[in-house]
């Protein structure tokens, strides 16, 4: 029969829905499986066995296998306090829904001893772990990465306690990940030329299910000037079938592996995405709109054009003015979004950005909607234009943030792109091609893509990512984001009067930014392990005040 509440079927009588018995024991040491949910039927777990498990630990369905050995061991010291538990993890569990186990942990015992980041190599494998000690609370003293700590919080961090930061309502509603399209609906924009001067017998124009696409990689790296076939989400068949080499095309690279999906939903609507998020798309600006990559080395946020379809592995801003760029790319947003983002392996390859955990819970200087003095380019909807009786100095501190924001950008994009070299690309495109036939509406966006194709390739300016240029932080990037920490700084320093808020803090973050550590023996790590802090304890008072 069907599981009552998710209609999935029941498991089979063999399969217990019960936790696994464990002998009494004083002390639990294990190396539990990792195994990210993703994989569990790859690696052999049934749907039963599966659908068994979430029956009987009730942890978020998306966590670590690793994560019941967690909890089994978490009802263990319940029923028996004087056991003491010692298990590896990935270190993936200080984060998202694997953490939820170690805040149970947390509120029936503590943890007193943690490793929160450790390289493990044997076997061959290579990853890195935490090692977590836990008990009923009766153990005092406590200790994080082999150092004495006051407590360990559940994202194995001391200190200031970002896991219950809860998030801000004015917060809410501007941050979105991308359209997840599930199957191979891009292509590459020389194939979207050749649909969109292609008719139709309905008599329909192809550009009408055709967009540019981007996604993490088109950031971090060269754009690839990707196009992508986006039928509505409400289309029927006949319907795409109108637009015949876009639904031909899609027959082809989507429906076979559409129909080998277990989801029926997959295989019978296999002409549109999976999530095409309609609340993005109706709020994003038209012009343009702000993005980051949601895993990436470096916290990155750059334009993107409005005509853009933005992917899942984007996070989008429904703001497109230079003030709300500059706060999310200063220091003080890294910092915060690091500690409340996901660590994907050692600290330097980046972590996993958010909208819910890393945006919609940091504490601007102001609340969205409620800038002083309004803000130039907003999106068009109201929320930035408000403001409730402006100071002509609050004012000229959103000012001089937006300043530093577009000195900013208008630097990397000339050192991405120079004019010099873009022209010359874009005068060969233009004898080859002149796109006269092309409709008119995608005849730039086409010939832009052509352009930034070549461009990609070229020889010189293939080598120019933001990648590489953060990796190198040149000091003329560095000087650009120290101007900017500044000002940020300084529009705490005058709506936080209690933070004791200094534009020389941003000193600390300029070799590397707020993302990555300083090197050994740097002169200033000290001060930037207490400024780190200071930021930190500040950002989660205001978030407290105002959720």
């Amino acid at each position: 029969m069907p599981h009552k509440s998710t209609g999935v079927q029941n498991p089979s009588p063999n399969i217990l829905t019960t936790p696994a018995l464990w002998p009494e024991a004083d002390f639990i040491i294990g190396n539990p499986p990792f195994l990210g949910s993703k994989l569990f039927r790859q690696n052999g777990l049934t749907d039963d066995y599966i659908q068994a498990m979430n029956d009987a630990y009730d942890l978020p369905r998306t966590s670590d296998l690793c994560c019941y050995w967690f909890e089994q061991a978490r009802r263990m010291i319940e029923k028996h306090p004087t056991t003491r538990v010692g298990l590896l993890a990935t270190q993936g569990i200080r984060g998202g829904d694997n953490r939820t186990v170690l805040e149970r942990i947390k509120k029936t015992g503590d943890i007193f001893m943690a490793w929160s980041d450790r390289e493990w190599i044997l076997d061959g494998a290579n990853v890195h772990v935490s090692m977590i000690g836990f008990d009923n609370g009766a153990q005092k003293e406590r200790k994080l990465d082999g150092i004495n700590a006051t407590v360990v919080n559940a994202d194995l961090a001391s200190g200031v306690d970002t896991t219950r930061a809860p998030r801000i309502p004015e917060n809410v509603g501007l941050g979105f990940m991308g359209d997840t399209k599930q199957g191979d609906f891009d292509i590459p924009w020389s194939v979207a030329r050749t649909m969109l001067v292609t008719p139709n017998a309905s008599g329909k124009s192809n550009q009408d299910v055709l967009r540019r696409w981007a996604n993490g990689m088109d950031i971090t790296r060269r754009t690839r000037s990707m196009w992508i076939i986006d039928f509505p989400d409400n289309s029927k068949e006949p319907q795409a079938a109108g637009y015949e080499s876009p639904y031909e095309y899609l027959r082809q690279h989507v429906l076979p592996w559409r129909e080998a999906n277990r989801k029926k939903w997959f295989r019978e609507e296999w002409w549109v995405h999976y999530a095409p998020r309609p609340a993005m798309r109706n709020v994003l600006p038209p012009n343009r709109f702000l993005a980051t990559p949601n895993v990436t080395k470096h916290r990155l946020f750059t334009w993107v054009d409005g005509t853009v379809l933005p992917d899942h592995q984007l996070i989008v801003f429904a703001r497109n003015d230079d003030y709300f760029f500059g706060v999310l790319h200063s220091s003080i947003h890294e910092l915060w979004s690091r500690r409340m983002g996901t660590q994907l392996r050692e600290v330097e390859s980046g972590f996993r950005y958010t909208p819910t955990t890393c945006f919609e819970t940091f504490a601007l200087p102001w609340a969205p909607g409620q800038e002083p003095g309004g803000v130039s380019g907003a999106n068009g909807n109201g929320r930035a234009e408000t403001s409730s009786a402006p100071t002509n100095s609050n004012a000229a501190l959103v000012a001089r943030i937006s300043s530093a924001a577009r000195l900013l950008n208008e630097q990397r994009e000339r050192w991405l792109n120079p004019p010099e070299w873009i022209i010359e690309i874009a005068a060969a495109v233009d004898r080859e091609d002149d796109f006269h036939d092309v409709p008119e509406a995608a005849r730039p966006l086409i010939r832009q893509s052509a352009i930034m194709d070549r461009a990609a390739r070229h020889p010189e300016l293939k080598r120019r990512t933001l990648t590489a240029l953060y990796n190198e932080r040149p000091t003329w990037l560095r000087l650009a984001h120290q101007e900017l920490d500044r000002a940020v700084l300084a529009a705490y320093a005058a709506t936080d009067s209690s933070g004791g808020w200094s534009e020389d803090w941003a000193e600390v973050w300029a070799d590397t930014g707020a993302g990555q550590p300083l090197p050994p023996g740097h002169p200033l790590a000290a001060r930037r392990s207490e400024i780190d802090a200071h930021v930190l304890e500040n950002l989660l008072r205001l978030n407290n005040a105002r959720a």
